[in-house]
Parts: C-alpha cells; structure tokens; sequence
C-alpha cells in the first residue's frame, strides 16, 4: 500500500455568499470523517488544506491510502456443548453459524480459553481500493451538508445548493472515476470567469492551488483570500487617514464572492453625513457589501472601499460606477430622513393597527399596547420610572411604519430612537425604543437602563407567552418565530443586570395582561410549559460558559423560580465542588437519595431523639440541628456560599454514621427514624441543589 494526496473539487455556479464558509467547513469535516471511517486515513492525518470561493468546494488531503487496510476478522460461534449433540451431529445453533460463515460445519474453529470453548471463524477480508471507496465517500459529505433548501436544475433529479457544473476527483495523477450529482469526474477545473481562459487541466492533485492562481486568477483558499482582502482595504483607508471597524460578518461575506479581490477607495457627497450614520453604514455595509470608513474621532467618513472580483485596466470607471450606485442609495435613505421628521413618532401608533402581529394575537397596535402594561408592572418591581417605561413600550414598534425602516428593516428601534429625540422624548425613551430589540444575537450588548430592561423584557415575554399560547412553540430544529432566543434573551437580561423576579409571576402577569387587552387566555398548564422551555435555555447558556453538566443540572433539579438566584446557586455549588470535603459529601448525598427512592411511601423528616440509640446517629442530630437554623437563614437570603460552607462541617458526623449505624434496622422505629434523619439532611441540602448529581 502506497499513499498519494487526494484532491476533491465540486464546481458549480455561483454559491450563497453567507453560506460559503460553513459550507466549506462541513465539506472538508464530512469527508475527512468518511476518509477516517473506511481507515483510508489515520487519526494523526486528519489534516487537510480546504478551498472555497464563489463557484467551488474543494479539500486537498496530502497522504491518503490507495487501498484499504487488510483486515482479519474473526467471529465467535456458539460454545462447544451448545453446538454438538452427545453424538456428536452439529446442532441447528452450529449450522446456522457456519451458513453467516459461508462455509460448512467442518471448516470452523474451536477457540478455546479457560472460561470455555466455542466454535469460530476468522475470515480474512481483502481491503477495498480507494477508486471504490471515494465516491460514496462524496456522496454521503453532500448529504450531510447544512442546506435549508436544495434545488434541482435541469432535467436532473440531482439536488444541491446551486447547479453543479464540474467534478474533480484525483488521487496523485490519476483520476478517479466517479459520477456526484450527475456530473462525471475529470481532472479538469475551471478559473475565473473573465480573467482566465476557462478551463485549466490538472497534472497532479498537488498542482491544485498553485495552477489556480497563476493560470486561472483564483484565489482558491479561503483564508488566504480574506488575509488579501484585509491587507488591501487597509492600503487603501490610510490614503484618506481612516480606519476600518470591525466587521467579520461583511469580511466573511465580501470573500465569498470574489475570486480574485481588489479592493477600491471611493467617495459620496459629505452633505449625505447629515443623515444619522447608522442609515448611510446600512446603505453600504447591508445593499453594497462596502467597507465604510471611520475618522480618528469614530465619525463616519465620505469614503468607501469596494471589493472587485475583476483587476480593471481602468480602475476609475470600476470606481465612478460603485460611486453612481451609492450615490442613489444615499440619496434614498437622505429623502426618506427628510420625509419622517414631518411626523411625530406618536402619530404612527394607530397605524401599527394595519400591520398583522399574529392572526390569534392581533396587530403590532395590539402588541404595544400589551407591551406598555407589562413594561409598567415589570418597571415598578425593578425600580425603574414606570412613566417612562410604559412611554418607550408605547412606542417601540412605532417606527416600524416609517419609510426609513420600511427601505431599511434592520434600523428598526434605532430609527425610533432618532425621532423621539428629534420629537423632544425624554432621552430615556428614545434608549427604551432602540434597546428593547437588545440582545440581538448571541454576545450582543443588554439593555443599559433599567427602563429599557423593563420594555425589552416585556417586548420579549409577550411575544413568547403569546405565540406559545397559539399554539406557536418551536419543535426539533425549527423555531420560525426565534422564541429559543427570546427565551435565552430574557435569561440574560435577568441574569446579567442582576434583576431578581421570577419567572412563575413575569409569565403569570404576561398571560393576565393578554386577557385583559384582548380576553386571549393562556391556561396554567400552557404557563407551565412556557417557564420549564425559558428554564431549559439555561443549560445551553452555562454549558456555554464552560460550566459543568452535572453541576447545572444539580441545581436545576431544584428548580429555582428566579434566574438570578440560579446564578448564585450555581457559583456557589460549582465553589463547593472544589472543596476537600465536597467528593464525600457529594457521595453521601447519592446513598441517602438511592436510600429514599426505594422507601414506599413519604418519609417524614421529623426526627424523635429518643429513639436515637447509636452514638453516630445522635451526632449527626446534633451537628445538623446547629447549623440548620444558621443554613436556613443564610439560604433565604441567598448567601450560598456560606450556607455551602456550614454545610461541609457535616462531612465528619456523616461519615461516622454510615460507618456505625445500619440504616434499614430490624426496629421499624428506629429504621423510620434514621431514614427521617437522613430526609432532614436531604431537605437542608436541596435548599441550594440536589448535590448527589455532582457524581460523575
């Protein structure tokens, strides 16, 4: 057996520019686990160069074997005096086994240890070759690519993100016959569109990269291609002395459309810096794909960079033609600025009435007025100024009817924010308006004020108890109305601002708020399972900050009402965990709940001293009867930590006891009263967490 690098190219047109990057990164991790798999590759080679660009996927692996490793196998039949009678005759047991075989009765084994002896076969199973192996290979990686929707082309049956055009299949310098989506392998690829003469032909699988570029023009790595982009939008913002922000997304995005990058200084009308530059980034960051530029001072600059796919003879027209196009774009967002300062914010409210929320739940009118209520009653728990809070919940949504959100959705909230400023709001409000949509996505910022924290989380929880109540809870992979991370968001908001409500009252009081504005009932059970699905985000919120599983679900079998107390519940346990005392602590806790889960019956965690006979037992009374009141005081008033701290004195009382005392005596009392001791010290642990699920 040899081994020779292995190239896989798939051509088509060109690919989702958001998607690329995952795209890539799964092509390249399904065909390394199916190359592994069929053991064509080891562990220790599992590393590979990967290509994507706008019109391909590629993976290039440097040693791949050519053929399968032999392979000896053996199987174990039934034993000896199961597969002969006393005669001697194969028993029905032994035919069966040698028909699996192939082979007769008389061409099996016996394979014999000092536990016994049975029938065997060892079969020697002829790898396969990597020609038959690879296509398969390919085949299963597409499947299994992350595409919401495929599509056909053609009269083909075959489907895939975009019409495949080429198939590339090489192992060294010699091609692979396989045929992947209709489409037979060859050693020939294509460059770019208008830079090269087409297609390019392949002597080696090693030839790939280089090929590529100088001959086709294409940048084929991914990344090399993004370091080139950088580098070049860097040149050019320091020609006019500004800087790029930070944008990844718009990085990756810009990459996954060109092939061969070259980046472009261009400029607008500074009279367009008059309009918020929140609508002039969109304008070129969202429509454009264009890196916007920022001053020493972090004010926007009359400057733009385009990235080109094609290295122009005139730069200049490449230049003026991007400029033209914003230039309307600009003048767009400009009119519309223009137009929505002739309307107050407030004189849009009755027409959210004509935009439809939710056939069962009413319009976007509804919904603010429901989101002013709850926004109200959160305000007054959390200290907030109830006035203001219930004016931003008012409205929130009111900019949604705006020209400027209606060309450019991704400035809602912002936009309202501008006009209740211009409208003369409190500045308060205009926070509320933008921050209640906060946090956007994963790791984005949280409302500032506890005004905009009371609009946003009732922003939130009406739109979650609402469309739960409608029937609208999201199931397996689909959450069409995004209420996982509403759930997470209300979690965060809870959590990380340190506000102490509880979930059982906010859902209470958003389903009451429903039946009063519309008379939408959202029954106990339909609550229930709205706090248990909020509650089920914490796990993935923790497993996040590199919590322990054991320890989250330790604290989640309490099933604390408040997130915050959650919070502190887990700091603590996960502290306590670290403690020389913890593992036998943590150890006796699972013998006293493996103790109680078989007892039929309640156990009572009354305990009678007199019939405590044994030394250890009335120990273990004593030590818990001394800290239990000092516990119980420190646990009401979520000090954890300390209350942990009393709690691991037990460790010596505990241990004696299940040294010296028999638990399940012969004396029914004295049996009934060890397993109360035993539920009395249970009872004051799990006022933090059911500790025994932090044994692993």
């Amino acid at each position: 057996m040899s081994t020779e690098p292995l190239l896989i190219e798939l051509g088509t047109e060109e690919l989702p520019p958001k998607a690329l990057k995952k795209l890539s990164e799964a092509f390249t991790k399904e065909i390394l686990s199916g190359l592994l798999e069929v053991e064509l590759i080891d562990e220790k080679q599992l590393q590979a160069s990967s290509f994507a660009t706008p019109r391909r996927l590629a993976i290039l692996i440097p040693e791949v074997l050519d053929k399968q490793p032999d392979q000896t196998i053996e199987r174990r039949g039934p034993a000896i005096q199961a597969a002969f009678k006393d005669d001697g005759e194969a028993t029905p047991a032994a035919q069966g086994f040698a028909k699996s075989c192939g082979v007769e009765v008389a061409d099996l084994e016996r394979y014999k240890t000092d536990k016994g002896e049975w029938l065997s076969y060892t079969l020697e199973q002829v790898g396969k070759s990597t020609n038959d192996l690879v296509p398969a290979i390919i085949d299963q990686a597409l499947k299994r690519l992350p595409i919401a929707k495929r599509m056909r082309w053609g009269d083909s049956s075959a489907e895939f993100v975009r019409p495949v055009k080429w198939l590339i299949v090489m192992q060294g310098d010699k091609v692979i016959p396989a045929t992947v989506l209709n489409i037979q392998s060859s050693n020939t690829t294509r460059g770019h569109r208008f830079h090269s003469a087409g297609e390019l032909t392949l002597k080696n699988a090693t030839d790939y990269e280089r090929l590529l570029e100088e001959d086709g023009k294409v940048i084929a790595s991914f990344t090399k291609r993004q370091e080139q982009i950088k580098t070049q939008i860097e040149t050019e913002a320091k020609k006019v002395k500004g800087k790029i922000e930070a944008d990844q997304a718009l990085l990756d995005e810009v990459t996954a459309l060109v092939e061969h990058p070259t980046a472009i200084l261009g400029e607008f009308d500074a009279e367009f810096l008059s309009v918020p530059q929140e609508c002039l980034i969109s304008s070129m960051r969202d429509h454009q794909k264009y890196f916007h530029l920022l001053d020493s001072n972090g004010k926007l600059m009359a400057n733009f960079i385009t990235v080109s796919n094609i290295q122009s003879k005139n730069p200049n027209r490449v230049k003026e033609g991007n400029e033209r196009v914003l230039r309307a774009r600009l003048a767009d967002a400009k009119f519309f600025w223009q137009t929505d300062q002739k309307q107050k914010l407030e004189s849009r409210i009755d027409k959210l009435s004509n935009v439809l929320f939710h056939v069962k739940l009413g319009s976007l009118f509804d919904k603010s007025q429901r989101i002013k209520t709850l926004a109200g009653i959160i305000a007054k728990q959390i200290n907030a100024d109830k006035r203001i809070a219930e004016r931003g919940a008012l409205l929130s949504k009111a900019d949604l009817v705006s020209d400027m959100v209606n060309e450019f959705d991704e400035l809602q909230g912002v936009m309202g924010h501008y006009y209740a400023d211009l409208d003369g709001e409190d500045k308060l409000i205009g926070e509320c308006i933008e921050q209640h949509y906060w946090p956007k996505f994963a790791g984005d910022q949280l409302p500032t004020s506890v005004e905009a924290q009371a609009v946003a989380l009732a922003d939130k929880l009406d739109s979650l108890v609402g469309l739960f109540g409608a029937g609208e809870s999201s199931t397996g992979d689909k959450d069409p109305y995004a209420l996982r991370r509403a759930a997470l968001s209300i979690l965060r908001i809870l959590i990380e601002k340190q506000l102490p409500l509880n979930l059982s009252e906010l859902v209470a009081k958003s389903a009451k708020v429903f039946a009063q504005h519309q008379s939408f009932k959202i029954d106990q059970t339909a609550q229930s399972q709205i706090i248990d699905f909020i509650r089920s985000r914490l796990m993935s919120y923790y497993q996040n900050q590199k919590i322990a599983t054991n320890t989250i679900h330790a604290v989640m079998a309490c099933k604390p009402d408040s997130p915050l107390d959650f919070e502190n519940r887990l700091k603590a346990v996960n502290e306590f965990g670290k403690t020389d005392e913890a593992n036998d602590l943590v150890a006796a806790n699972k013998r006293i709940s493996n103790i109680l889960k078989k007892q039929k019956g309640e156990v009572s965690d009354s305990v009678d001293q007199s019939v405590l006979v044994e030394e250890a037992e009335k120990q273990l009374n004593i030590a818990i009867d001394k800290i239990q009141e000092d516990c119980v005081s420190l646990f009401d008033k979520g000090d954890y930590n300390l209350g942990l701290t009393k709690l691991a004195t037990l460790h010596t009382p505990v241990d004696d006891f299940f040294e010296n005392v028999m638990v399940m005596s012969e004396d029914p009392k004295q049996q009934a009263n060890r397993l109360a001791l035993l539920k009395k010290m249970q009872l004051l642990f799990l006022r933090v967490a059911d500790i025994s699920l932090l044994q692993s």
